[in-house]
């Protein structure tokens, strides 16, 4: 019997994407960077510009690299859904780092789209 496939399965099947390639929800939020940029909130950015050794053999790249316009470095992880080990990944760095650690999440166009963001 075949395993049902589901849109999640189907996105876990495609797997990750090669270092420095953004998908499809990364490009989109580099997009809303740019517009920030332009507006004078933040300062600069960069995609996977930061890697944090978090423990022996064990690294977190976070998807983007910001200065605010405040001064403060931001650390954004960009996701359309969690998996348990990215969270926890971001909780131990922001437990280990002094920098303002963000998790952005894509709304779906039913619940009016634009982002939500998790600090820790």
């Amino acid at each position: 019997m075949r395993p049902k496939h589901t849109r999640k399965n189907k996105a876990l099947a495609l797997g990750r994407m090669k270092a420095g390639k953004m998908n499809n929800t990364e490009k989109a939020y580099a997009e809303r960077l740019k517009l920030l940029k332009c507006a004078g909130e933040i300062l600069w950015y960069k995609f996977e510009g930061i890697k944090f050794r978090l423990a022996d053999n064990t690294f977190y790249t976070p998807d983007f690299a910001v200065l605010a316009a405040d001064g403060v470095m931001e650390i954004h992880e960009v996701k359309g859904y969690w998996m348990d080990d990215a969270k926890v990944k971001i909780k131990v760095a922001a437990s280990l780092y002094p920098f303002r650690f963000l998790a952005v999440k894509k709304k779906s166009k039913k619940s009016g789209g634009g982002w939500s963001v998790e600090c820790f």
